[in-house]
């Protein structure tokens, strides 16, 4: 588990948030039509400013402290990944992106994946990613995985297909999450976490896969009797549904903490378009749905903002809540959404041209009702959750 924060960590925290915003401020921000650009150019650029966050001592803040970061607290972290989250870029400038696999690597791996994966990645020598959708099949229903790994010779021999894979064409290594055993084996004890090197031979990038019309990274691949050391297993041979909702947890409360730091971008251009020359102009302040649209906004950033917080807590208490980190990462979506949409009626057809940052924001706002869980999946486990606790209790502990 993550360890627990103390006062002296939260003020390092603070101190840090305040670097990373001005870095993306004066960096990063200036530098967006460039990185939105697609091309090789782009992610040279991409490079060249996670060396310059690098020598700032801004990356991998998340990582675990053994492996250079900084930030002891998931708690504390939101500090920081606010600030990281004011631009779509900065995940793979600040190493945001791979915290989530640096951390389970760090916990579950074994001595020889620390150091042939993790150590490498907080070099910024490796890139992970990380297989559990299959084509054709839900990724929120474990049980119905069909990517295979047997065990024969001291070796994993792996086969199947994944898609939606962040990184896919620049990864390194992929963690893929494979049925070891038969269908008669309960879930619980059927699946795996293997890791498998992007260079072993059976592994294949199939195609990249576009999201609203854009390329975002996210990529198909195909297992083809991949072979791998029996040593590159995660945890426990059939301890991949555990390792897979530790995952989830995680990543769901590090994803909705950037989509706030969106959602604060947001609110910020907002305030700049009813101060601007034409904003005045056009009388916005005096308007009554603008400021519907203030209230609005800022509304569901503070509440996302204690929901996340909440969650987060619990996290580094030991005692994750999943109907906590469910709430808050649809919380922290739906500020996204509210705040992109608000923002686009405010700057009118100029918010839906690449003459503002909106478009992308918005792009990613929608996707991310469906990313790490969608909507309509996590409203009927926690609401499921919810009904089943009044089962043998009368009162809910919101404490």
């Amino acid at each position: 588990m993550l360890p627990a924060f103390s006062s002296g960590h939260r003020e390092t925290a603070r101190v840090l948030a305040q670097k990373v915003r001005e870095f993306v401020d004066e960096i990063i921000i200036p530098n967006e039509p460039q990185l939105s650009r697609p091309g090789a150019q782009a992610l040279q650029l991409q490079s060249d400013l996670a060396l310059e966050a690098r020598q700032a001592g801004l990356y991998g803040l998340f990582y675990p402290l053994s492996h250079g970061g900084k930030i002891a607290s998931l708690e504390d972290y939101l500090l920081v990944a606010e600030q990281e989250g004011r631009t779509e870029f900065s995940q793979a400038i600040f190493a945001s992106h791979t915290a989530l696999d640096a951390h389970m690597l760090s916990r579950f791996g074994n001595a020889i994946i620390r150091q042939q994966f993790l150590q490498p990645m907080a070099n910024g020598e490796a890139l992970p990613c990380y297989g559990m959708t299959e084509p054709g099949q839900s990724g929120s229903i474990p049980g119905l995985i069909t990517t295979t790994a047997h065990l024969s010779n001291g070796r994993w021999h792996v086969n199947g297909r994944k898609w939606f894979i962040s990184n896919a064409d620049r990864a390194t290594f992929m963690t893929v999450l494979a049925r070891t055993a038969g269908k008669e084996t309960a879930l619980d004890h059927a699946l795996s976490m293997i890791i498998v090197p992007a260079d072993t031979p059976g592994f294949r990038v199939e195609r990249q896969l576009m999201m609203m019309g854009h390329a975002c990274g996210q990529g198909e691949v195909s297992l083809a009797d991949v072979q791998v050391p029996e040593h590159y297993l995660i945890g426990v041979c059939g301890g991949g549904l555990e390792l897979m909702n530790k995952r989830l947890g995680l990543g769901r409360l590090l994803r909705a903490m950037n989509w706030i730091g969106l959602a604060r971008r947001c609110m910020d251009l907002m305030g700049g378009r009813v101060h601007s020359t034409r904003g005045k102009l056009g009388l916005l302040v005096e308007k009554q749905l603008v400021r519907q649209h203030f209230f609005n906004t800022y509304q569901a950033i503070a509440g996302a903002r204690e929901l996340v917080r909440i969650a987060a807590r619990g996290v580094d208490a030991q005692c994750p809540d999943e109907i906590a980190i469910n709430v808050a990462k649809m919380a922290a979506s739906r500020a996204l959404c509210i705040a992109s949409d608000s923002a686009m009626q405010l700057y009118g057809a100029e918010g839906l041209s690449d003459l503002t940052p909106l478009y992308g924001i918005h792009r990613i706002a929608r996707t991310s009702r469906i990313l790490d869980g969608n909507d309509e999946s996590l409203i009927s486990s926690v609401g499921r959750r919810l009904i089943s606790h009044y089962e043998h209790h009368t009162v809910y502990p919101f404490d």
